[in-house]
């Protein structure tokens, strides 16, 4: 019914609240990339701060994953996710899981200058040129969601 939905009304805002992870499911929410998506393990939303963090996140455009769904949708990491560094790949990870650049400078104890460095280079290794047509950030994330 959600992926209908987004075929129905490209781009609308959609949390989805899961009691568990079907990863065919997630990878074809993903699959259209138009972002302001959310995927979220109900048992793991247990403070209302982070819900509605994730909310308003979805509301803005951006994305919002449960960690386990990143990581059951990484499951293979391979191929041109390999030519990145273990930094770039952590920071590709907490990007997937919907963080912005200050949320990931804080969570790794960095600058988000720092942060903004590993993205490039993320970006760089990735093959994902500027274009006033692509979302890069989207595409570095479905990149590392499809392994």
């Amino acid at each position: 019914m959600v992926v209908e939905a987004r075929r129905r009304l490209p781009g609308l805002p959609l949390v989805v609240l899961s009691q568990y992870v079907e990863p065919l499911y997630a990878r074809e929410l993903l699959a259209d990339r138009a972002g302001a998506l959310g995927y979220l393990l109900k048992d793991r939303v247990s403070q209302v701060a982070h819900f509605v963090d994730a909310v308003r996140r979805v509301a803005d455009g951006g994305t919002a994953l449960d960690p386990e769904v990143v990581s059951t949708l990484v499951g293979r990491r391979r191929g041109r996710l390999d030519a990145l560094t273990a930094r770039e790949r952590e920071v590709l990870a907490l990007m997937a899981e919907g963080h912005t650049n200050a949320a990931i400078a804080a969570r790794l104890f960095v600058t988000e200058k720092a942060v903004g460095k590993h993205i490039a280079n993320v970006f760089r290794k990735l093959g994902l040129a500027e274009s006033a047509d692509d979302n890069r950030r989207v595409l570095a994330v479905l990149a590392y969601l499809q392994g």
